[in-house]
C-alpha cells in the first residue's frame, strides 16, 4: 500500500527544516526532501551572526546541523532525493523525486535558491579550476594568490572577508559605485589592507589555459576595456529560485519566485511556499525560518479543514 504523508516539505533549508519541526511537533505525518546538505545555502557560511539565539555567532553548517536534529527528534521523516516534479491537482498530490514518488496531502514548497551565474565565456569550462561560487568552500585552495570576488551585497563582502585570510590579494568587482552590504561589513572591508575595489565595472569573460590567469573587464561608464591577472574569482552576484520543477504547475512572478499570500499558501489549496524561493522574500534565514513556522500552521489549518 502507498504511504500518503500529511505534508512533503521540498527543501531542507531554514525554511523548510522550521515547517517540519511545526509539523512533526503538531503530529503530521511528515517528510522532507532535501538534494544536498540540510541547512541550504547557509551551510556556505562560515559565521552566522545575524541569526537570533546566537551572541557569538555560529556557523552555518551546524546552525543547518543543529536545525536537522530538533526537526528530527519530532519524528520528521528525511529523505536525500532532488524534487523533480509535482503534480499539484486534487487533494491528494505527488512529488517526484530521483529517486521516488511521494504521495501528500500537502506540500510546503522549500526549495531555495542557486547562485546566480555571471554567464560569460570561460565561466562554465573554468569551474572548478579558479572559477568558484563558494569561499569557505575553496578559499584554501589560493593562499598567498591573487583573487577576484564579483558582487555587490553582504555575500560578495562576506567571501571578501574569509579570502583575505588566505590570499595575498582580494580585488572586489563591482558594477557600480555604491554597494548593498550592510554597513558593518563595508566597515570590516575598509579596514583589510589586503582587499581593493574596482568600481563601475563588469567582468565580460574569464579566462586561461585550463586554470583561470585573467579577467577581461569593462568600465560601465566609459566602456574602456582591460585585463586583470588573477588566479581565481568567486562570483556573488545573486541567487536565482530553484524553480525549474514548477514551471507550468504553478504561478511564478516576473523573477520566477512563488507567489503566495501572508500565510504562505499559492493560489492553489494546500500548496504553499516559503524562504527564498516565494515572492519579496528578504533571503534571510530567520525569515525563511518564521516563513516555515507560518506554513506549517497553515497546513495543519488547511487538513483541519479537508
Amino acid at each position: 500500500m502507498t504511504e500518503v504523508y500529511d505534508v512533503a516539505i521540498i527543501g531542507g533549508g531554514p525554511g523548510g527544516l522550521t515547517a517540519g519541526l511545526y509539523a512533526a511537533r503538531g503530529k503530521l505525518k511528515s517528510v522532507l526532501l532535501e538534494r544536498g546538505l540540510a541547512g541550504g545555502q547557509i551551510v556556505n557560511a562560515e559565521r552566522v551572526e545575524n541569526y537570533p539565539g546566537f551572541p557569538e555567532g555560529i556557523s552555518g553548517m551546524e546552525l543547518g546541523e543543529r536545525m536537522l536534529a530538533q526537526a528530527s527528534k519530532y519524528g520528521l521523516d528525511i529523505a536525500y532525493a532532488e524534487a523533480t516534479g509535482v503534480e499539484l491537482k486534487g487533494k491528494i498530490k505527488t512529488v517526484h523525486t530521483s529517486r521516488q514518488s511521494y504521495i501528500t496531502k500537502s506540500i510546503i514548497i522549500a526549495a531555495g535558491s542557486e547562485h546566480r551565474k555571471l554567464g560569460v565565456p570561460g565561466e562554465k569550462d573554468l569551474l572548478g579550476r579558479g572559477v568558484s561560487y563558494c569561499a569557505t568552500c575553496d578559499a584554501p585552495f589560493f593562499r598567498e594568490q591573487r583573487v577576484a570576488v564579483v558582487g555587490g551585497g553582504d555575500v560578495a563582502l562576506t567571501d571578501a572577508l574569509f579570502l583575505s585570510r588566505f590570499a595575498s590579494r582580494v580585488i572586489i568587482i563591482h558594477r557600480r559605485r555604491e554597494l548593498r552590504a550592510a554597513g558593518i561589513l563595508q566597515e570590516r572591508v575598509s579596514a583589510e589592507r589586503n582587499i581593493e575595489f574596482l568600481w563601475d565595472t563588469i567582468v565580460e569573460a574569464v579566462e586561461g589555459n585550463g586554470q583561470v590567469q585573467k579577467l577581461l573587464l569593462r568600465r560601465v561608464d566609459t566602456k574602456e576595456k582591460s585585463t586583470l591577472a588573477v588566479d581565481g574569482v568567486f562570483v556573488a552576484i545573486g541567487l536565482e529560485p530553484n524553480t525549474h520543477f514548477l514551471e507550468g504547475k504553478i504561478p511564478l512572478s516576473s523573477a520566477n519566485q512563488v507567489i503566495v499570500n501572508g500565510l504562505m499558501e499559492t493560489e492553489i489549496p494546500g500548496v504553499l511556499a516559503v524562504g527564498d524561493i516565494r515572492q519579496n522574500s528578504p533571503r534571510q534565514a530567520v525569515a525563511a525560518a518564521g516563513d516555515g513556522a507560518n506554513a506549517a500552521i497553515s497546513v495543519v489549518r488547511y487538513l483541519r479543514e479537508q
